[in-house]
């Protein structure tokens, strides 16, 4: 029903327009009486078999949604009915920003992909806080961390510790994002001396605390072998709690859009089917320099329940989906849920 009736009809919008009304909408039926009992009735598939623990936190099932769709947390209850073994929030900036200028959101249905430039648009920490203090879902949420676009690289450290306390009563996990291709040189931060830096100001804070929560790291996935074999160093050096592979591409290799259609859209981080084998690629080299042991989630392509299997046998310890959540809809979660437990 999804995809030959709701899908054609959301895609005669504009993407970030539709994204929002989207929202509202979840948002008004949500107070419909036994709404949300139908969504879960839908959507949800539970099996003690498909629970998962890693980094101390317990996830009902291995499924993900990945940070950019619910930046602000406006929607995270409508989404736990959803099926969502964990929800990632943000990426959320100290303080709210516009993001970039509009057109940036864009899509390319050849290849079931995405092109966004959004430019980490959201309404700061505090609002993420207070709508995740009102909660009533018990599902995992994560925390995408960010910096603010004025600021500058050499104080973006500041960026995310203000991001890390705020958030820290709120969410169950964070993670360090650095690998947007959307805020100008953010990517820099990616390299070994600024990203140890970084890491380790967050981790100290973290320290700190009476009950430290799991930090990540989101890479990219245009790393080559010697700046992914920096980021092993690094985790190894610093004891982070795990990975996040991969953030979007700037590569535009292989679409079947037209490139006059392609560079009509100009830059932007891809997303969707195209990212699927090289996001594999960087899973598989990160499990063989980390071991078998080390959690890493898996984001990029999974577009049906073989791609998210192919995930976990290339080694990753959970998934994450998003671009597939658009095409696919919200039945993919489930869908993917019964091919893990028919896997077992």
């Amino acid at each position: 029903m999804y995809k030959s009736l709701i899908r054609p009809l959301l895609f005669k919008v504009d993407p970030e327009k539709i994204h929002h009304s989207t929202f509202s909408m979840l948002q008004s039926l949500s107070g419909i009486p036994g709404m949300k009992s139908t969504w879960k009735n839908m959507f949800n598939f539970e099996d003690k078999a498909l629970e998962r623990e890693f980094f101390g936190v317990k996830f009902k099932n291995p499924v993900g949604l990945a940070a950019g769709f619910d930046k602000d947390a406006k929607i995270v209850d409508e989404l736990a009915c959803m099926g969502f073994g964990f929800i990632e929030i943000g990426t959320v900036t100290p303080k709210p920003q516009a993001g970039n200028e509009k057109p940036r959101l864009f899509r390319l249905p050849e290849d079931k992909a995405i092109i966004n430039r959004m430019g980490f648009n959201n309404e700061g920490a505090i609002a993420a806080v207070e709508r995740l203090k009102k909660r009533k879902s018990s599902v995992v949420i994560g925390g995408n961390i960010g910096k603010n676009k004025v600021t500058p690289n050499e104080k973006a450290f500041e960026d995310y510790e203000y991001c890390f306390e705020a958030l820290y009563p709120v969410v169950d996990y964070f993670v360090v994002n650095v690998s947007s291709p959307n805020t100008p040189n953010l990517r820099e931060l990616q390299d070994k001396e600024p990203l140890t830096k970084l890491l380790q100001s967050v981790i100290h804070l973290n320290k700190k605390k009476d009950k430290p929560k799991p930090i990540l790291l989101k890479i990219a996935p245009d790393l080559t072998d010697g700046q992914l074999d920096d980021i092993v160093s690094i985790v190894k050096e610093i004891h982070l709690d795990g990975l996040i592979a991969t953030n979007t591409t700037i590569s535009r290799e292989g679409l079947k859009t037209s490139d006059a259609t392609v560079q009509a859209i100009g830059a932007g981080g891809l997303s969707g089917m195209p990212v699927r084998a090289r996001s594999t690629e960087v899973l598989k080299y990160l499990r063989a320099q980390l071991g078998a042991n080390f959690p890493i989630i898996s984001v990029g392509g999974i577009m049906a329940p073989e791609d998210a299997l192919e995930k976990l046998s290339a080694g990753a310890s959970l998934v994450q989906i998003y671009t597939g959540f658009i095409y696919e809809g919200p039945s993919l979660v489930k869908r993917i849920n019964k091919a893990i437990l028919k896997a077992n």
